[in-house]
């Protein structure tokens, strides 16, 4: 393999592929990149056998070739090369790749490209097709109400359903719950319910941050794996095999009580009141209070008590609807929720201290989280 490529070019694609790169293995080629000419460019790759990432980069190609070689030294190198073309040598008989730039080079020793596990990649038609900003916001809204631990794996996925033109992911972990529908840029093929790991959707929506295309996304035949393409990266992800909670069965049917609020302002409060809520288990007790007269505001008092340290009491206006309620939630919950969503105000709904509390966008019903509640007395 012998190439010319810019050293911008190859630190971007360098860039996409290395979040893929395993670090704790006992294969050393999973800690390596993939190097391969294909079909006029430089193709890279990398695969922790959870995930791959496979990035495509213009190129000058004297010699066909492929080469693995260690993901951080290579990426550290050329990273701090100055911004002007870059030649890559193999030497096939020790597998050495020479790297050489303006007046610095390095020998990299890799490993042979045989032995680099091998990577699908987008055939035939899609699945589906969704706007990148449309995906990488969704996700954002719903992946961090998974389930960290691998105790239960359904929990630690997040399940999307194709269906038509609509695409609803959801995501649970037994103390709260998110649901986003978003719209495709078509029909979907067949419709289809997945689940794929949390963190796969997370590395996903990092991997399209700079996409305009639309983004291809396939189911495969087996149902055992999604791939993703969008511009010159393809992505990949096994599935988990399992039965998801039915999201429609969770969230509560009705309110007794609902304020509409402004969404930064709650969040402003929430975040002071945690930093005395850290000390009594991150709970804080949200109060509502309709007003006295017809067109007196309402308000939303949200507080934090912690024996040892002290209290913290924050009130916003709200337009509160129904009689006074409180309820207590895991402050950790409520600005998760509150800084994933971005509409101006959020809806805060609940029936009683003890039924989970539901908080939406104002005057959308795109998205729907659901808080379990804490006791009271805890507080």
């Amino acid at each position: 393999m012998k190439i010319t490529v810019m050293q911008e070019q190859l630190q971007k694609g360098l860039g996409h592929v290395a979040r893929a790169v395993a670090t704790k293995t006992s294969l050393p080629v999973l800690g390596n990149i993939l190097l391969a000419t294909d079909q006029g460019q430089l193709k890279l790759a990398a695969t922790n056998l959870e995930i791959g990432i496979t990035c495509w980069v213009d190129c000058a190609i004297d010699e066909e070739g492929a080469v693995t070689v260690p993901a951080r030294l290579l990426a550290d190198f050329v990273a701090n090369l100055p911004n002007e073309s870059v030649k890559l040598e193999l030497d096939r008989r020790t597998l050495a790749l020479n790297v050489r730039a303006a007046r610095s080079k390095a020998t990299v020793r890799g490993i042979d490209a045989e032995d680099f596990p091998a990577i699908p990649t987008v055939e035939g038609k899609p699945t589906a097709l969704v706007a990148p900003d449309v995906l990488r916001e969704a996700i954002g809204q719903v992946v961090f109400a998974a389930a960290t631990d691998e105790s239960r794996p359904v929990l630690a996925g997040v399940h999307l359903r194709f269906e038509g033109d609509k695409l609803t992911l959801s995501a649970a972990d037994g103390f709260r719950m998110a649901v986003r529908h978003a719209e495709l840029v078509g029909p979907a093929t067949e419709d289809v319910a997945i689940i794929v790991p949390a963190r796969a959707l997370g590395e996903l929506s990092r991997a399209i941050s700079d996409a305009t295309d639309p983004v291809e996304i396939v189911v495969t035949r087996g149902r055992n794996q999604l791939l993703c393409r969008t511009g010159n990266i393809e992505f990949l992800s096994r599935l988990i095999d399992g039965s998801f909670p039915d999201w429609r069965q969770i969230i509560p049917s009705g309110y007794n009580t609902r304020a509409v609020l402004g969404r930064e302002q709650l969040l402003s409060a929430a975040k002071l009141a945690s930093y005395f809520a850290r000390d009594n288990n991150d709970v804080v007790k949200l109060s509502l209070k309709p007003g006295d007269g017809e067109y007196a505001p309402g308000s939303l008092t949200i507080s934090a008590n912690a024996a040892e340290v002290g209290d913290n009491t924050s009130d916003i206006d709200a337009a509160v609807e129904g009689p006074e309620a409180q309820i207590a939630f895991n402050v950790r919950y409520l600005n998760d929720v509150l800084g994933a969503l971005r509409t101006p105000q959020v809806a805060l709904e609940m029936q009683n201290s003890a039924s989970a509390g539901v908080i939406r966008p104002a005057g959308n019903n795109d998205s729907t989280h659901v808080i379990m509640p804490m006791h009271l007395a805890s507080y």
